[in-house]
């Protein structure tokens, strides 16, 4: 299994427990929360591979829809819709940041794949880390987490902006980019935790 699969492995379970989390939160009906999860699952991998000209991943393999219905199973087995206010809990905060950087990373791989440009591969590593959950956050009438939230798309062009330097130097190994995936979501959750913000006008 390839570096950029088990990113893409853990980004769709983590945002699928984080796109389930918040439709209980906003309290949606089951196929909301369904929707909900599949879209911050799904939704920046889709636009990620419509970018870079490939046929969507969720359409040519059945492990993402797998990954999916897997974690919203477990999730309803552990009573999680029975809790409220998880949006801002320690359940939401590290699923929502595991799967920002895994995303990030996934999406910088796919530009360095298809031959992007620097800006090229930081576009698709954002786009993939917050296209789903900026969709859901539209369906469900919420400002964005990109627009307001603590250092959010910023850890997501961070992690592809270092993604990139790594495959200049010809050491995108799994042990370069599982360090890189523990220090982004490190960052991402002191982030929130400190309250770190980019300034305001």
């Amino acid at each position: 299994m390839t570096a950029l699969q088990i990113a893409d492995i853990i980004g769709i379970i983590s945002f699928a427990l984080s796109g389930f989390l918040i439709a209980v939160h906003y309290k949606l009906d089951i196929l909301g929360i369904f929707i909900s999860s599949f879209l911050t699952a799904l939704g920046g991998g889709i636009i990620r591979d419509v970018i870079a000209n490939k046929s969507p991943y969720v359409l040519n393999d059945n492990l993402p829809i797998i990954l999916v219905t897997a974690t919203l199973f477990i999730s309803l087995i552990l009573k999680l819709h029975k809790k409220t206010d998880l949006e801002g809990k320690t359940a939401f905060i590290i699923s929502d940041a595991v799967g920002l950087v895994s995303f990030a990373i996934t999406g910088a791989l796919i530009g360095i794949q298809s031959d992007f440009n620097f800006l090229g591969v930081l576009m698709l590593a954002f786009l993939t880390a917050v296209g789903g959950g900026t969709i859901r956050d539209i369906l469900i009438n919420k400002v964005p987490s990109i627009l307001v939230s603590e250092f959010y798309g910023t850890v997501a062009i961070i992690v592809g902006l270092i993604t990139y330097f790594i495959h200049l130097f010809y050491e995108t190994t799994i042990l370069n980019l599982t360090i890189l995936f523990i220090a982004g979501v490190t960052l991402r959750l002191l982030a929130f935790y400190k309250k770190w913000n980019l300034p305001k006008l």
